[in-house]
């Protein structure tokens, strides 16, 4: 019959996405206490190759998942703070693994520095999130602090990167805690700092949902 649309329906599948930053703050508490522990002299540096093997075949493989689902999730922050983490610590991972133990290089200061600026990006925009946005700063913060080793060789300056590399798994340990147990709760357990409430996607309806 003329006028009749033969043609199927159309479906809008909805697939719900949980937040990629849990996963991706643990594998930056793996790669930065590695690190710190070399850094703070508590294992030699001889040992840093096993640092360097955590950040790239741990680190990095589990921040560029959390980096690519944060962009499926459409939310920035996750997607561009974990992809900067993720080539950083890439970096990182392979010069210490081809670099003789305990040695600089300023070219590689000039990196951490300059990844170290990057990371304010996701930091500031994280802001209505003050502890998620606490692990993007201080992030940039290890690795800028660990930069100005590199530039200048100097012990102060890379046992300060390890103390706050060590408080950066501190700071990321508990915000992975706090949004893992608000994603499976539906509910803060551990405060967060959030400035604005959440969507209210687990509730029932479409309308949320949506």
């Amino acid at each position: 019959m003329s006028g009749v649309d033969d043609s199927p329906p159309a479906r809008v599948v909805l697939r719900p996405l949980a937040t990629p930053l849990p996963l991706g703050f643990l594998a930056l508490v793996l790669a930065t206490v590695a690190f710190s522990a070399v850094q703070l002299g508590w294992v030699p540096p001889t040992e840093g190759r096993i640092a360097g093997l955590t950040a790239v075949f741990a680190t990095v493989p589990l921040q560029l998942l959390a980096a690519v689902i944060g962009f499926l999730a459409r939310d920035p922050v996750a997607a561009t703070g974990m992809g900067v983490l993720a080539g950083t610590w890439g970096v990182v991972g392979l010069s210490t693994l081809t670099s003789p133990p305990g040695t600089t290089s300023a070219e590689l200061g000039v990196v951490l520095v300059t990844a170290g600026l990057c990371m304010l990006v996701p930091a500031v925009s994280a802001g209505a999130k003050l502890v998620p946005a606490a692990v993007m700063g201080l992030a940039g913060v290890r690795f800028a602090v660990t930069g100005v080793h590199h530039l200048t060789g100097s012990v102060g300056w890379r046992t300060a990167a390890g103390w706050v590399g060590l408080a950066l798994a501190a700071v990321a340990l508990y915000a992975a805690l706090g949004l893992e147990l608000e994603g499976s709760h539906s509910r803060t357990i551990l405060p967060l700092g959030r400035r604005s409430p959440a969507e209210p996607a687990g509730e029932p309806g479409i309308r949320p949902q949506l």
